[in-house]
């Protein structure tokens, strides 16, 4: 289906004051210039280290809003960027001199409890999702903080809580509203423009930007889910690896390398020590979870252990210090298998640390991950059985990041040998050798080929960016 745009007023090589006034006139939204006192705010995103000036912000409140900007920014070669939750690892959701998409007032939700199918507009949070459909015993794989926005997330594929029990967002998306290079509202579908649909589940903003999505939720009345706090040897990071990837599907986790900090569960002499902070989320049978859980709790004598049942938004409460804005510098991976000197090397890395709030992020994969045809979706990386990521982090603004890159690089030389692939959403601004990375040769052929025909200007090129085939 594609949805008749009114057409643009706005016309000429020349961008001037008058053009932006005529597309202010066009909105339904509102269009944030800097004189105005709330473009400071507007142009904020979650990285401390991203100060932007761009020449406009869209604030859409509808996917015609989209279209109107999306065609101002085709007319005038204006460089064109897309904030949704403000997490772009890449920091590319906001960009000097350019003309800014922000998604973030377009939060509808609709839920029908019969059917378990949600609507969500392109600028609901994971958190925003939550809580509505645990109000009807309903969840989905959503982002590992309440922040993460629905557009990169799910773009880029969506691993998350309960990703090993029912796959990633991408893997329950039904349908999606699109507005294209050309500035056309569009559906994307197994029936309706299905290259489109195959391309944006896993081939990030490539394509265009996602203004609804149609989501089947799945019945989890509540989860067994909190923090495991194990201390940091290489048995306990061993073990962790090597039951994670094969355990029941109900049970997704997330284990994080760091140093002990002041968390209300963290006893006091574990603080800047090296500990492992494991984050369980059991979807599935209470009695069943604690067994599936026992052999995390036997790994060592657990340090804290937070494991209760909740509503699946109460994942949210591990991961909220991760909300407050901060800077990083990371590099990530997929593997097969990782070897005791990888293991060995994130345990140095992180008792030597440049910040306290640095840390090695592993997971262990598998279950319905797995089961996905790999050409199914654009993304392919099914087979893989974990991630490893190091992610150099500081909170002060004006702190200088090189120490910071330099730890988090002199890890990444070490292991990546062992590396096989790369989740996208996991990608910094890094090169196109390493966009390459996170697919296949013929899935990357595939997506060039799709990219030539709805965007053969790469207009939408401030992403991980797939030029178009030709």
């Amino acid at each position: 289906m594609t949805i008749a745009v009114r057409p643009t007023t706005i016309a000429g090589d020349l961008f001037d004051l008058r053009t932006l006034e005529a597309l202010r006139a066009q909105l339904d939204g509102d269009l944030i210039t800097p004189e105005r006192p709330e473009y400071d705010k507007a142009r904020q995103v979650q990285d401390i280290a991203v100060d932007r000036y761009p020449l406009a912000i869209v604030r859409a409140a509808s996917a015609r809003d989209v279209a109107a900007a999306v065609q101002v920014a085709a007319a005038h070669a204006l460089p064109l960027a897309v904030r949704g939750g403000g997490h772009s690892l890449a920091r590319l959701s906001m960009a000097d001199d350019a003309l800014v998409i922000d998604l973030s007032a377009m939060r509808g939700i609709s839920i029908d409890p019969e059917t378990r199918i949600a609507r969500v507009q392109g600028g609901v949070t994971s958190g925003d999702l939550a809580g509505p459909a645990g109000e009807h015993g309903l969840a989905l794989t959503t982002g590992d903080t309440a922040t993460v926005g629905f557009g990169g997330l799910a773009s880029g594929g969506g691993l998350g809580f309960m990703a090993r029990k029912y796959g990633m967002t991408i893997d329950n998306l039904l349908s999606a509203q699109v507005v294209t290079a050309a500035g056309e509202i569009v559906t994307a579908s197994p029936n309706e423009h299905p290259d489109l649909f195959w391309a944006i589940r896993g081939g990030g903003g490539n394509f265009g930007v996602i203004t609804e999505f149609t989501l089947r939720l799945a019945e989890v009345p509540q989860i067994l889910g909190g923090v495991l706090l194990l201390p940091a040897t290489r048995e306990v990071l061993r073990g962790y690896l090597e039951y994670t990837a094969t355990a029941p599907d109900e049970l997704s986790t997330i284990a994080n390398l760091m140093l002990g900090a002041p968390f209300p569960y963290t006893p006091e002499e574990w603080y800047g020590k090296p500990v492992v902070m494991v984050i369980v989320c059991w979807s599935g049978d209470l009695e069943a979870g604690e067994r599936a859980i026992a052999p995390l709790r036997a790994l060592a004598e657990p340090i804290a252990d937070t494991i209760a049942p909740g509503p699946y938004s109460s994942i949210y409460d591990w991961t909220a210090h991760q909300e407050v804005r901060h800077s990083f510098s990371l590099r990530s991976m997929y593997a097969n298998e990782l070897s005791d000197a990888a293991l060995d090397a994130a345990l140095e890395a992180i008792a030597n640390a440049s910040s306290p709030y640095s840390l090695i992020h592993l997971r262990g994969l598998g279950g319905a991950l797995n089961r996905v045809m790999p050409d199914a979706t654009a993304y392919a990386h099914r087979h893989q059985r974990y991630m490893y990521t190091i992610i150099g982090l500081w909170m002060d603004a004006d702190e200088d990041p090189e120490p910071h890159s330099a730890w988090t690089l002199s890890l990444w030389e070490k292991v990546r040998h062992e590396g096989d692939g790369v989740y996208v959403n996991f990608l910094q601004n890094e090169g196109p050798e390493r966009v390459r990375d996170a697919y296949p040769p013929a899935t990357y052929a595939r997506l060039r080929e799709i990219k030539r025909r709805y965007d053969p200007t790469n207009l939408f090129r401030l992403n991980q960016n797939i030029s178009p085939a030709g």
